[in-house]
């Protein structure tokens, strides 16, 4: 409807003249400046555009006479789904949608199920996302967690825009890091688990064996040239005994990574590794030499020329840095796939890192440069603080994963659904705060009933399919628009109507912004007006067909789209609570 909307103001646009004396109309004068937006506040409509003030500002003249001669060629459109259009303020244009409008809406929600809402803004566009990167030998903590459950949204969004959607994982299994956990490995190999030891006991031996490099590394001269050796040694695959530590402990953190990836409903069509990017990366560099200098023996990107910071990306040993490797990789990503589109999620830490990365890209690549988008997120932390790979003080996922299960299982003794409610309850918490900002997870709030949560958004969701289920409606019965005429609806229904038709827009602005807590947002909004309306309506009244259908089509409408909104957040639906 915005653009139905948006057309009918550019053909008024063109009837209007700016004076009556000029031929010119007004939207020569304002072009494709103005907008149309959903309306905060329904008394006021359901879209609203600032049209005439924006030609207002831009003439000098009065944005109430203008909207006043946009007035007469707006509504009456060939679908009658415009109800009416009103001037409000200093010159909005408010448009109603009729019920017809709001009875197709609801007919397409139970018909076109879970693509409700869908659009085609990328069809035949293939698009890559990467994201959670954690790296072998170290364990899968909050911030791979948060990174993992913001990729899989935004692969979601993309997908519900008709692309054809790769998720990617790139991991960093080779270097310092890596070096640091096989010499830890090597040197505590007497408590080392056997091979059929449970998954979480191998990893949490590789991140205390990475921490006990990593210190050594730090304060012990010999060892941090024992351990610089064994880099060398690893990248050039030439000792056998360094080599089976290494392909034990990267095949046991893949599995377990896999374990988590699967509680979180996530999954990786391409696996790429530094390993495997460094011979690309070096390719690109030694073609083109120009963009980079020597420094100290080292070859590094002079940042600084363009407000940078220079960043070394072949050491003075002659290795390349994870920056060279970070190359190799976008190059080959686009050598791989015939990509429109390349998003790399992060966490914002590396921003100014990204920054140089997408330069030298520009500046030795810029085909790919251009269709390279990184995104950020902050950091996931919890009340007892920060965390530490390096030092071994790490808060793992799939810790936070069992102690929010654990607090479930109070609330509800089933295990599968306690398991659900402890995502939703994790990712909702994550989802709803704009991309970037910090959040300190709060057990009791992100677990409620009562709110602003994700297991409240499945409590209404279970209630909604009660409903359906006690009158024997299947969740994919299609509702027609027969059940709606002639029936003077009750406000709280009229407004459920009115969200539930906005569930397209919704998810299209999420779209355009990579936004997810916007849905968010929609979705506590939907879910609160769908439990006022059932504490004040008797849905199933035997002694009132119609009416009964009617409000049976709402809830079914309102299922659907909670489903198919809670989908792209990834999270589980419960059919019982």
């Amino acid at each position: 409807m915005r653009e139905t909307i948006k057309k009918q103001i550019k053909a008024a646009l063109e009837r209007v003249a700016l004076t009556p004396r000029s031929p010119a109309s007004l939207r020569d004068e304002v072009g494709d400046t103005w907008q149309v937006e959903l309306t905060k506040d329904f008394s006021h409509g359901d879209y609203a555009s600032n049209v005439a003030l924006q030609i207002a500002g831009r003439t000098g003249g009065r944005s109430l006479e203008i909207a006043e001669k946009l007035l007469p060629y707006l509504g009456n459109d060939p679908d009658g789904y415009i109800e009416k259009v009103e001037i409000a303020g200093p010159g909005f244009l408010n448009f109603w949608l009729s019920d017809k409008y709001l009875e197709s809406a609801i007919v397409n929600c139970t018909s076109q199920i879970q693509k409700f809402g869908w659009n085609r803004e990328l069809a035949g566009k293939k698009v890559m996302v990467e994201y959670a990167q954690p790296n072998p030998f170290k364990q899968f903590h909050i911030g791979h967690l948060m990174g993992t459950v913001i990729g899989e949204c935004y692969a979601r969004l993309y997908e519900a825009a008709g692309a054809t959607v790769l998720r990617a994982n790139y991991q960093g299994d080779i270097g310092v890091h890596v070096a640091c956990a096989v010499w830890g490995i090597r040197e505590t190999k007497e408590v080392m688990p056997a091979e059929g030891a449970e998954l979480p006991e191998k990893t949490a031996f590789l991140g205390k064996a990475y921490a006990f490099g990593a210190k050594a590394y730090k304060d012990d001269p010999e060892a941090k040239k024992e351990i610089d050796e064994f880099n060398k040694k690893l990248y050039q695959r030439s000792d056998k005994d360094l080599n089976n530590i290494y392909e034990t402990g990267k095949r046991w953190s893949l599995e377990h990574f896999d374990t988590i990836y699967k509680k979180l409903d996530t999954h990786f069509d391409y696996l790429f590794f530094e390993s495997e990017m460094a011979p690309k990366g070096l390719e690109i560099i030694a073609a083109h030499r120009e963009v980079f200098e020597d420094s100290q023996g080292a070859v590094v990107f002079p940042g600084e020329k363009y407000g940078l910071h220079t960043r070394v990306f072949i050491t003075s040993q002659g290795l390349p840095t994870y920056e060279a490797k970070e190359l190799g990789l976008n190059k080959y990503k686009f050598e791989t796939e015939r990509l429109d589109l390349s998003v790399v999620e992060t966490a914002n830490e590396i921003n100014d890192y990204f920054k140089v990365i997408l330069k030298v890209l520009e500046l030795t690549l810029p085909e790919v440069a251009k269709r390279t988008k990184h995104i950020s997120h902050g950091m996931l932390r919890l009340p007892a603080g920060k965390m530490s790979s390096r030092t071994g003080n790490v808060i793992t996922g799939e810790s936070l994963i069992a102690d929010v299960e654990k607090i479930a299982l109070e609330k509800n003794p089933d295990p599968k659904v306690a398991a659900k409610v402890a995502i939703a309850a994790i990712k909702y918490s994550i989802l709803k705060q704009q991309p970037g900002k910090d959040i300190i997870f709060d057990f009791g709030k992100s677990l409620s009933l009562e709110g602003d949560s994700g297991p409240y958004l499945q409590y209404a969701y279970a209630r909604a399919r009660s409903v359906l289920e006690k009158a024997q409606v299947p969740s994919t019965k299609a509702q027609t628009s027969s059940n709606f005429q002639n029936l003077k609806m009750e406000e709280r229904g009229k407004k459920l109507m009115r969200l539930i038709a906005r569930w397209p827009e919704v998810l299209r602005e999420a779209q355009d912004k990579l936004a997810p807590q916007v849905i968010c947002t929609y979705l506590i909004e939907i879910a609160g007006e769908f439990n006022s309306f059932y504490a004040s309506n008797q849905i199933i009244n035997p002694n009132d067909r119609q009416t009964t259908e009617t409000r049976l089509a709402l809830a079914a409408a309102l299922a659907q789209t909670l489903s198919n909104g809670l989908w792209i957040l990834g999270i589980p639906v419960l059919e019982h609570m």
